[in-house]
């Protein structure tokens, strides 16, 4: 075997043994996001969490707008937090359900209180999510108390009839 033969058999098993370093995807990036959000690195959650919302993620949209919710790393701002919400709960997302029925609920200053709205979401993230919690069960029946029947009935038809409308990927 002559040495450049045995060189190229050399490098093509190097190559074959050692691959190259893959990219990080978008579960690994979603993964280091919330590993950054639990330790409080609010920028590096950001970064990550920017691109797979605008991608269409919809966990890292329902993150996205509890940060502009909290403020975490960004200045609070209940409108985009709003539409962060919206997206990711279009796509059946149970926590942003969640989110937008305790905005409407509780109203904020942007977000004037809508008890029909709130209890609309809340019957979703409840009924319609994967693996409700308690707590949401919980918060939607509370909800019902601050509420009169035609108002109970309003929102259990809403939700009902309730369409996806965003532009977010399914």
């Amino acid at each position: 075997m002559t040495l450049t033969l045995k060189h190229a058999l050399t490098a093509i098993i190097l190559v074959l043994i050692f691959p190259a370093p893959v990219a990080a995807g978008p579960l690994e990036d979603y993964k280091d996001a919330l590993a950054a959000d639990t330790r409080g690195d609010y920028a590096t959650a950001l970064r990550l969490l920017r691109p797979l919302a605008e991608q269409g993620h919809a966990g890292a949209q329902w993150r996205l707008g509890n940060a502009y919710e909290t403020g975490h790393g960004v200045p609070k701002n209940e409108a985009e937090a709003l539409k962060w919400y919206l997206l990711a709960a279009d796509q059946g997302d149970g926590w942003a359900r969640y989110s937008l029925g305790l905005l409407y609920l509780t109203g904020r200053p942007s977000i004037p209180q809508d008890l029909v709205t709130a209890l609309m979401w809340l019957i979703l993230a409840a009924d319609d999510s994967p693996a409700p919690f308690t707590l949401w069960v919980q918060v939607r029946d509370i909800a019902t108390q601050l509420m009169n029947p035609a108002q109970i009935a309003e929102a259990q038809k809403r939700a009902r009839d309730w369409k996806p409308t965003s532009q977010s990927p399914r």
